[in-house]
């Protein structure tokens, strides 16, 4: 996802494409289900948002069965990245630190998040000698 707006993920996407992402390709109807589980929410608004997420690029839908299929065409990892970076821009005013401090104390990591986290600092680290 690049910093291209009409590709900016909208909650309620960001909602379909942690389904998709979690489940694979899956009709509407399964996303649906799946989506009703977490709020209500009428199924026209879903298969709206399926298809708007469509015209932006961010899912693919195959019309070769009888109920179609809809795929995340958006990478899990390169969505996160992206998002994290905006957060880091407009809310931290562009400090790494300010995103650390502030996801800590909003919750506290496990020992097993914390030994990731050593580890991911360890790698930034030699990356950047």
């Amino acid at each position: 996802m690049g910093r291209n707006d009409s590709k900016k993920a909208t909650d309620a996407e960001l909602e379909i494409l942690n389904i998709l992402w979690h489940q694979g390709p899956t009709t509407v109807r399964d996303v649906h289900t799946t989506l009703t589980k977490l709020r209500d929410i009428r199924y026209t608004t879903t298969l709206k948002t399926l298809q708007v997420m469509t015209s932006k690029s961010l899912v693919k839908r195959d019309e070769s069965q009888k109920a179609h299929i809809y795929e995340a065409a958006v990478d899990r990892e390169i969505t996160q990245t992206f998002l994290v970076g905006d957060l880091v821009d407009r809310v931290f005013n562009g400090s790494a630190v300010g995103l650390m401090a502030g996801a800590l104390s909003a919750k506290k990591p496990s020992p097993e998040e914390r030994a990731e986290i050593r580890r991911l600092l360890d790698e930034a680290e030699e990356d950047h000698v």
